[in-house]
This record gives C-alpha cells, sequence and structure tokens, in this order.
C-alpha cells in the first residue's frame, strides 16, 4: 500500500519572489545528497534505516560513490536488498522542495529549463506560483523489461498535443519520458540488462551530455538526476548485458552480498517477514542456517542465488503453520514449534533452482539441510546442558508426541517434572509462566537434537511424531 505524501507546512514561500527572498537557492541533486550524507555522519545518525548486514560492506562503498557524485551500478544476485537500497537514497534529500506548479519535470522556480516555464518564468517574474514538492516524490523507479520502449524512458511526440494545434517543430509536443520526469531526484532502473541494447544507448546522452533526443528534436535541457541501476551478474551472460558505453558512464559498481553471518540473516528476516504467528529466535536462527546451508551446497545452481526473500516466505510459511494448528485445537496464542519447520521443504523447493542430476531428490536434499540446521542450532543454543535426563524420562516410558493437533500443553504432560526443562526453555529465553505453547517449543527443540544425534528415536506419520527410546 503506498504511503500518502505529506503535505507541505504553510510557511513555505508560495512564489519564485518568496524562495529567492527566502535563500532557497538551486541546488544539485548530488551535492543535495552529499551534504545530507555528510551531515548524518558527522550527528552520528544512521542514514541507511532498515538496512541490515551491509554497515561494514556495501554501505561505505556506497557513501563513497555519492560523496562522489558518482552515478551508481548495485550489483549483486538476487534477493540482496540491492532495490531496498536504492530506495533508501532518497531518505538523502532534502525534506521539502520548491517547484514551478504545474511543471512536468519539477523544475526549481529560479532555474527552469522546458520552453514552457522558461515562458512563464519570463512572463511572471517574481509571481511565478511555486508548489513544494516531498522527497518521497523524488524517487523514481522502473523495472527493465524488454517491451521497454525508448519513449518510457526519454520521451515521444505527443499526438493529443499536435491535434490541439501545435507545430510538430515545437518543443512542447512533446511528452517526456521517465527519467526527464526526475529531475532533481534519484531515478533507480531495476535489472538494466534486461533493457534492450538498443533501449540503453538512449541513456547515453542523458548520463553525460545532459540532452534528450526524441525523433529528431534534441532539447538541451541540463537534466539533474542521480541515476541508480541494479543487475543480477548471471544477467551479463543469460539475459543481456550492460553495453560498455553506458557502463562507463556509471561512476561506481558496488557489489552487494548475501548477510555475512547468522544473526544477520535473522535481523533481516525479522525485519521483513509477517508473521501471523509467534515464531521464536531459535526456530528464526534455524531458518537463517538452513538458507546458509542452502548457499553452500553443490545441489544448488548458486549463480542464481538463494534469495533472502527464501527465508522470509520460510519463515512466514512456519508462522502460517502454527496459526492453523492454533485454529484446529483452540490453542492460543500461536506458537510456532520445531514440528511446523516440516512445511518448509515441500512449500518453497520452488523458489529454488537445482543442478541438473537432483531431479526428484530436491524435498529431500532440502530436508536433509533442515535437520542439519536444526542440529547446529540446539547444539548452540544447548551447549553446556547435560540432557541426559531427559534421555532417561523417554527411555523409562515418558513417549512424547507433537503434531499439527497435538497442543502443546500435551507434550509437557508427557513428561515427568524435570528441573532440566526449566534450564532448556531458559536458553531459548522463555520463562516458566509463560504459555505451554513457547515451552513445548523449547522442549520440542531439544527433543530433536536428541533424535538427530541418536539419542532417542522418532516415529512420523501422518503430521505426527513421537519420541521414544
Amino acid at each position: 500500500m503506498n504511503t500518502p505524501v505529506p503535505t507541505p507546512p504553510a510557511h513555505l514561500p508560495r512564489t519564485a519572489g518568496a524562495v529567492r527572498a527566502a535563500g532557497h537557492l538551486p541546488k544539485g541533486v548530488k551535492d543535495e545528497i552529499r551534504a545530507n550524507l555528510l551531515d548524518a555522519l558527522r550527528a552520528g545518525r544512521d542514514p541507511w534505516p532498515g538496512i541490515v548486514g551491509f554497515g561494514q560492506t556495501v554501505v561505505p562503498q556506497l557513501e563513497r560513490a555519492l560523496l562522489a557524485g558518482h552515478d551508481v551500478v548495485l550489483l549483486g544476485e538476487r534477493g540482496q536488498g540491492k532495490t531496498r537500497l536504492a530506495r533508501t537514497i532518497a531518505g538523502l534529500l532534502d525534506e521539502w522542495t520548491p517547484v514551478i506548479a504545474g511543471s512536468e519535470l519539477g523544475e526549481h522556480p529560479l532555474a527552469p529549463i522546458t520552453p514552457r516555464s522558461l515562458r512563464l518564468a519570463a512572463e511572471l517574474g517574481d509571481d511565478l506560483p511555486v508548489d513544494w514538492r516531498h522527497r518521497s516524490e523524488r524517487y523514481t523507479e522502473k523495472l527493465a523489461t524488454p517491451d521497454t520502449a525508448v519513449g518510457d524512458l526519454i520521451g515521444d511526440v505527443d499526438p493529443v498535443k499536435v491535434a490541439e494545434g501545435r507545430a510538430l517543430g515545437d518543443p512542447e509536443t512533446i511528452h517526456f519520458g521517465l527519467v526527464p520526469r526526475a529531475h532533481r531526484g534519484v531515478v533507480t532502473i531495476n535489472e538494466l540488462p534486461d533493457l534492450a541494447e538498443r533501449i540503453q544507448v538512449a541513456l547515453l546522452n542523458v548520463m553525460e551530455e545532459r540532452d534528450i533526443q526524441v525523433r529528431g528534436y534534441t532539447l538541451r535541457l541540463p537534466l539533474d538526476v542521480l541515476l541508480v541501476a541494479t543487475a543480477n551478474p548471471e544477467d551479463y551472460t543469460n539475459r543481456g548485458r550492460i553495453i560498455t558505453p553506458l557502463k562507463d558512464r556509471f561512476g561506481a559498481e558496488v557489489r552487494t552480498h548475501y548477510p555475512r553471518g547468522v544473526q544477520a540473516e535473522v535481523d533481516v528476516v525479522r525485519q521483513e517477514a509477517e508473521l501471523v504467528a509467534e515464531v521464536g529466535d531459535s526456530l528464526l536462527e534455524v531458518l537463517a542456517r538452513f538458507v546458509r546451508n542452502l548457499r553452500e551446497s553443490s545441489a544448488i545452481d548458486q549463480r542464481s542465488g538463494v534469495s533472502a526473500r527464501f527465508a522470509v516466505a520460510a519463515a512466514e510459511t512456519v508462522a502460517a503453520a502454527a496459526l492453523r494448528r492454533s485454529a484446529l485445537i483452540g490453542e492460543e496464542p500461536a506458537v510456532a514449534r520445531p514440528i511446523d519447520l516440516d512445511a518448509v521443504p515441500a512449500v518453497l523447493r520452488g523458489k529454488l533452482e537445482f543442478e541438473s542430476g537432483e531431479e526428484g531428490r530436491e524435498v529431500e536434499h532440502l530436508e536433509h539441510l533442515l535437520r542439519r540446521a536444526v542440529a547446529e542450532t540446539a547444539r548452540d543454543r544447548f551447549a553446556g546442558i547435560d540432557l541426559g535426563p531427559l534421555v532417561d524420562a523417554v527411555v523409562d516410558g515418558h513417549l512424547v508426541a507433537t503434531g499439527e493437533r497435538v497442543p502443546g500443553s500435551e507434550v509437557l504432560a508427557a513428561l515427568p517434572e524435570l528441573p532440566l526443562l526449566h534450564e532448556v526453555a531458559a536458553r531459548l529465553d522463555v520463562r516458566a509462566g509463560d504459555p505451554p505453547g513457547r515451552i513445548a517449543a523449547a522442549v520440542e527443540l531439544a527433543l530433536e537434537y536428541l533424535y538427530l544425534t541418536r539419542k532417542l528415536a522418532k516415529d512420523s506419520a501422518d503430521g505426527e511424531a513421537v519420541y521414544g527410546p
């Protein structure tokens, strides 16, 4: 859902003369971004809200590029947050900027560039009416699709304006495209290699000479834009490439990457996922490790990558499984447990590209890596705890059943009162007074770890699992 654009404050000047008197002088968009970035750095403010895991790698490179006034290519695998990062650049623009009222290109009242605005400025002088544009309106984004035309990006002759009586040679018959309309702002072209090479050529003059050419018209428009492009390295060979002259005009190429650590992966999932039930940090850590295992697997086509969106979708699937169980058995609140992880491989295998030769083994491979992630997480969480008493309890006949129709209270009731269980729960930040579902989630993780380390057996059938000796 689109965020509503704020209303400009009433005290802002409304004519060109008042703008001049208030000191709102024209300023290049790259100078504006540079000044605001420096202010944030000097004040210790984070200029990149919501960007996780790039603080010591990608962000410094991008900041140097912006301080240098360079147009930027963000190059990285799918799902690495390239578009999110590009959108955040708009936060470095001034909150409000003056524009000529009714101007197609959002020109500064003291620096008109189109024939219409130049004429109005000459006629009205200091009485030229002024509107104010919020920074969110100065960010433009276009997905480069193969059917994108020059008219979409640069402009074309508007037949309606010609029909109104203007001569074909009149520059005011031009309907401006996306890039000129981003004048004094940031324009992002996502998946730039997907843009046909003949269309990429149309950007050459915009980026270097700052003019546009439309069907024989040449307008010397001093366009003021920061151009950001995103691309996947795979695209250079599989679907297209950025043509060499255009690549040369970008001042900086910044490489993105997947989160480097488990905690960074968890932070991304926690920030981006829309969870319909409670999913504890331990289960999010399992999913983070699972995704990292996938990125190291020889069975997965690593040229396509394993998107951060996979981990987000996995967390949402686990939450949905917990919510479904809550509805089936009437348990509140809905809390995810390790049994809910079983829903992930079958649901999400279609989001991955497997290497040839893995046909028919996709789910088996995913289940293996998921079990490994569970074992790694549990080993880390329960390090130093002797789980022997829990093994002894199960061996003594306290079998534990779990499944999509088994409440957390039944999981706990199957075991005798053991001090160990409080210690297990505490390791997962669960307190004794918490709902049974949360405590059961911790106990289930311990039981699954004992099964994976061959201390216990597990029989699984029809969505239910029983832990026994």
